[in-house]
């Protein structure tokens, strides 16, 4: 998968050093995946799920979330947020999910 943009990880570990290892983790299965469907990318990350347009990841074991814009057909993950999970409960980012 080709995924656009690994800045937005870079940023948020930079902030939260503890995610630095779990990010790389997440972004290197991710480039090496080839997802066809949401069923192939549980299979990579059983606790992904759907949320309007959005596939949300566990990050962490559920301190971070991940937020992105999954495009099976062309291979792309965009990544809309990386949130703490105070961050996330807000909900700010739906709006983004046509939530």
């Amino acid at each position: 998968m080709r995924i656009v943009s690994r800045k937005a990880l870079r940023e948020f570990w930079e902030k939260y050093p503890d995610a630095e290892i779990p990010l790389q983790s997440w972004y290197r299965r991710t480039k090496q995946a080839r997802w066809e469907n949401l069923a192939d990318a549980r299979r990579d990350f059983p606790h992904a799920d759907l949320v309007g347009v959005c596939t949300v990841f566990n990050i962490k074991g559920n301190h971070y979330r991940l937020i992105a814009k999954i495009h099976f057909r062309n291979k792309k993950v965009f990544i809309r947020n990386v949130l703490t999970h105070g961050e996330y409960n807000k909900d700010r980012w739906k709006n983004d999910c046509g939530c």
